[in-house]
Parts: structure tokens; sequence; C-alpha cells
């Protein structure tokens, strides 16, 4: 099973949140085998990274990987992450590379845990996109009232 996290960079993050995604997450990983596919820039990838590894601890069988955008420029450390995946978009144009990363994390995931509460921004087209692709979609920006 694979779970990938797409939201926007300016989130802040709230106990009601986590308790959610970790509800999420136990009931729909609960102890089977599962890679998560983390973005590493805004405060939604270090939200869900954190929750994560808070997972982890109690589910060992899940692993943590960055998703980079970039062959040669890692945004975090190594050790950070159980793995680190480029998905080969080397022959894309440099200044689209988050959002083709971003497309392969959707691509490549059963599940889709997002933050998106406004109709513009990589968020919210990487949520358009796991609509298009029929992913599995849980939102938490829809908590935001």
């Amino acid at each position: 099973m694979v779970i990938t996290f797409c939201g926007h960079a300016h989130y802040s993050a709230s106990e009601e949140h986590e308790m959610c995604l970790l509800a999420f997450l136990e009931a729909t990983v609960g102890d089977r085998d599962a890679d998560m596919y983390f973005g590493g820039y805004g405060n939604f990838d270090r939200f869900s990274y954190n929750c994560g590894k808070k997972y982890k601890k109690n589910h060992p069988k899940v692993n943590l990987l960055l998703i980079t955008p970039y062959i040669n420029r890692p945004i975090y450390k190594e050790d950070a992450y159980d793995g680190i995946i480029y998905p080969g978009i080397e022959c894309k144009p440099a200044r689209f590379a988050i959002i083709y990363r971003n497309r392969w994390m959707v691509e490549n995931a059963d599940y889709v845990i997002a933050y998106v509460n406004h109709t513009y921004g990589g968020a919210y087209t990487t949520y358009q996109y796991a609509v298009k692709k029929r992913k599995h979609i849980y939102n938490l920006g829809k908590l935001q009232k």
C-alpha cells in the first residue's frame, strides 16, 4: 500500500488534524506493509512527515520515503527517511520538476492525504490530479471552518 500527501505550504498544524490523520492511518493501514511518500517542502509536508514518524513508532512495517524532484539536490538529511526516491523526471524542464514529481507520487499512490482548502496553488493542482486519477482522497482541509 502506498500513501502520499499533498497540502498547502502555508499550513498551521493542529491537534485535531493530527488525531484525524493518525486515526485514518490506523483504520486504513493498520499493521500492514505501507510506504508513505513525502515531498519534504512546506508546512503540510513537515506536519505529515511528523505524523508518519509517530505512526511508524507503533507500526514498524511502514516506510517513510522522500520523493525528491531533483536528482542532485537533496533537501533533507538522508537518515531522516527510510529511503529517497527520484522518480526519473530528468527529461522534464527543471522549473516544472515539482509538478512532475507530485504527479508521479499521485500516480503511484493508493491513497492521497491532503490539506486543500482553497482553489489555487500547487497543492490544489495536485489534489485535482488525484481526483482525475480517481484516487482515494482524505482531505483534512474540509475540516477547516
